[in-house]
């Protein structure tokens, strides 16, 4: 048996560093007393793991059957636990920018990643040595795209500790800790104090509040008189018809896999924007043409996504992986399909932008 496990183990691993370079193997080893890329599912003790999944799963279907589950107060744990789940996944699979761009013709994903991020921070208008926030930040692949691009210093907040670890370790790794830091906390009461940025930003982020007023009226306090923030919101658009099963079915798919407490229209966004008190300067949503398809990326990923689970799968079996890890890179599966019938009805983008300023 132990041996059928061995042949196993070098099979998937051959399977994955010949299989293109989309995954590979290192985050079952310690590199230089640093671990790399591992599942093991953030915060949560491994074998806590399907627990975690278990719990997820039924907070949501608890919010859907109406019991105020995502009241301001229960969601930064559902959100906590969910990204405890996700986040090494994400990386394996994804990368540190945990968000899409628009696909540009010539350019990788990469570079489409790394433009798409720039362009927020040029939205601000601000100085090298400005202080930004990066509401939501992740693990930090923007944070540090942004750091570099504009000399800004980027202060990034996160609901979820293990995040806080990775973006801290992969700030010092590319040598930006000096411009980046990283901090845990709820965005829907931040630790800062109020006229304290001088520019703020958040990527694919506020979409996990359950009011969007609480997340802005929050970036409103911290931002100083005359700073700009820009977002990058989920959104259903024009096109979404709540009478249509199929539609409500597709969004309902990307609300189970992506923790959200329900997606919002792209009609509320400035209106609650201005309910707060900022002044909305430009408004539009980026993935509409010319810009090309963000969701090609992740049909054109399929084969790399079922090689991928088939290499959970083993490791799983093996002991390697903790239980749970399978079910939730499947969940994973399922949402990005219906994350692609999102972008190819037209229902559903997740760069909805709005540029708003804090009046003087």
């Amino acid at each position: 048996m132990e041996f059928f496990k061995e042949l196993l183990t070098i099979f998937c691993t051959t399977a994955v560093l010949f299989g293109g370079g989309f995954c590979y193997f290192t985050f079952l080893f310690e590199q230089k007393g640093k671990k790399a890329v591992q599942f093991s599912c953030g915060s949560l003790p491994k074998e806590k793991v399907q627990e975690g999944y278990e719990r997820y799963s039924s907070f949501f279907e608890r919010g859907l059957d109406g019991k105020e589950m995502f009241s301001s107060d229960k969601v930064p744990a559902f959100v906590d636990t969910f990204y405890d789940l996700v986040t090494d996944i994400y990386e394996w699979g994804w990368g540190q920018s945990f968000h899409f761009s628009p696909s540009i013709r010539g350019k990788s994903n990469r570079d489409a990643t790394r433009m798409h991020e720039e362009m927020a921070v040029n939205l601000l208008n601000v100085e090298p040595g400005a202080r930004v926030l990066d509401a939501g930040c992740g693990v930090g692949g923007p944070m540090r795209a942004i750091a570099t691009h504009s000399g800004a210093n980027v202060v990034g907040i996160t609901i979820n500790e293990y995040q806080v670890e990775r973006a801290r370790a992969h700030n010092k790794k590319a040598g930006l800790d000096s411009l980046c830091e990283v901090a845990c906390g709820n965005f829907l009461k931040m630790p800062f104090d109020d006229d304290s940025f001088d520019g703020a930003y958040s990527i694919e982020a506020t979409c996990h509040a359950p009011k969007l007023e609480e997340v802005y009226g929050e970036i409103y306090r911290v931002l100083k008189p005359g700073s700009f923030y820009v977002s990058y919101e989920w959104v259903t658009t024009e096109l979404y018809d709540s009478n249509d099963s199929e539609h409500v079915e597709i969004i309902r798919g990307i609300e189970r896999g992506n923790a959200l407490p329900g997606l919002r229209s792209y009609k509320d966004i400035a209106e609650i924007a201005t309910k707060v008190g900022f002044e909305v300067v430009k408004e539009r949503d980026l993935a509409k043409p010319p810009a090309e398809p963000w969701w090609t990326r992740l049909k054109m990923g399929r084969i790399a996504y079922w090689r991928n689970h088939v290499v959970v799968t083993v490791l799983s079996w093996l002991g390697i992986a903790p239980k749970g890890v399978v079910d939730v890179h499947d969940m994973l599966l399922v949402t990005a399909d219906y994350l692609a019938k999102g972008g190819d009805t037209g229902i559903f983008t997740p760069m909805h932008m709005i540029l708003c300023r804090k009046p003087d």
